[in-house]
């Protein structure tokens, strides 16, 4: 019995640390009413997780702010330094010294998630990337992101720059309710630039009915992120998705949430808004992915749709009127995952914004094809 007892004792703390490691392995996720604030759906909300590509969302939040403000300008000529050049993919390819607007800059963001012009817009508004991503996270705390530090203006792994679905969600939600002028870009799924068409890379609001837009994100800490907003029959819902193991998986977790939504299936007790979670309750970031240097917190395919975003050289030191787009009427059929993850090319809609010498979006064209 004593030698029971002893093996029992020593799997206790195997045991226990297998359980927190799988804990929080399979994803996070929210989704809310974007009338109200209130929970629909949320798994580990509230669990640490890397923000990647999301980030870049503040990093708009940021410029908009900006160009509300009139610190800004659509219009205003950026030039592109060193440190924004050197940005590893993905990104527009931008050579030391080279131009582009604020206007084309947040296309480039939003469309290609590209790290170099997100971070030319960084130094134009916060003098250095540091400096900005200082700003980021006193902003996000403004808005109540309160598990959010932001250590880069792109979502590059960095160990302290950290957020939660929950603080992803309100991040959205405060976007498209301070923004209506500005919010439409993230429709857009294509934009010229050097005279190239470049192509979006978020299938979700290419082909989702009545989606409105946000963003990807992925790096082999977080996984695979997504944003999303839709918008059916004048109900507008949020969802974040963080940690697919795959990029069809996230799309497909996005789907299944936003469906269920639209359909009023939601959690036994969805009357908890978003304002009053509770913070943080848990945990460092699970590592998802083994395509890193690190084992993955979960087991899943090596299969990407996305470019690899390579480490990043970590900093050692710690930081302390466009009128709102009316959307096209809802197709009636339920959409399905094998509608937008299935492996052929996806018709990708150019975008109608442009600036003009007010700052305001003429129009906004919310196309979802069949």
């Amino acid at each position: 019995m004593n030698t029971v007892k002893s093996i029992l004792l020593l799997l206790l703390p195997i045991c226990l640390l297998a359980t927190f490691n799988t804990s929080y392995a399979g994803h996070a996720a929210i989704m809310i009413d974007a009338a109200t604030g209130s929970v629909l759906h949320e798994e580990n909300a509230t669990h640490t997780w890397y923000p990647a590509s999301l980030t870049k969302v503040m990093t708009l939040y940021m410029t908009f702010d900006a160009l509300k403000a009139g610190e800004i300008n659509l219009n205003d000529i950026l030039t592109t330094s060193q440190h924004a050049a050197r940005q590893p993919q993905s990104k527009l390819g931008l050579r030391l010294g080279e131009k582009l607007t604020v206007h084309d800059a947040i296309l480039a963001v939003i469309t290609r998630s590209a790290n170099d012009a997100a971070v030319v817009l960084s130094e134009h508004l916060g003098g250095t990337e540091e400096s900005f991503a200082i700003k980021m996270t006193a902003k996000g705390h403004s808005l109540g992101m309160y598990d959010s530090h932001f250590m880069n203006a792109t979502g590059l792994p960095h160990p302290w720059q950290v957020t939660t679905s929950r603080d992803m969600a309100i991040l959205a939600w405060k976007t498209q309710q301070n923004f209506p002028n500005y919010y439409p870009y993230f429709s857009a799924h294509t934009f010229m630039f050097k005279g190239r068409e470049l192509h979006g890379i978020n299938k979700f609001t290419a082909n989702y009915p009545g989606a409105e837009g946000m963003k990807t994100g992925f790096t082999c800490g977080s996984g695979y992120n997504l944003i999303s907003v839709a918008n059916q029959n004048g109900k507008r819902l949020i969802g974040v998705i963080l940690g697919g193991m795959t990029s069809p998986e996230r799309y497909q977790l996005m789907i299944k949430m936003m469906n269920n939504g639209f359909a009023n299936r939601v959690d036994a007790n969805p009357t908890t808004n978003i304002n009053t979670m509770a913070s943080n309750t848990g945990g460092t970031p699970p590592f998802q992915l083994g395509c890193g240097n690190m084992p993955p917190t979960s087991t899943g395919s090596s299969a990407t749709n996305d470019v690899y975003i390579p480490k990043a050289k970590l900093n050692s030191r710690h930081h302390h009127s466009i009128r709102h787009a009316t959307t096209k009427p809802v197709l009636k059929k339920i959409v399905t995952v094998q509608a937008i993850t299935k492996a052929k090319p996806i018709v990708l809609i150019k975008s109608k914004i442009q600036p003009t010498k007010t700052d305001k979006v003429n129009k906004a064209h919310y196309h979802h094809p069949k």
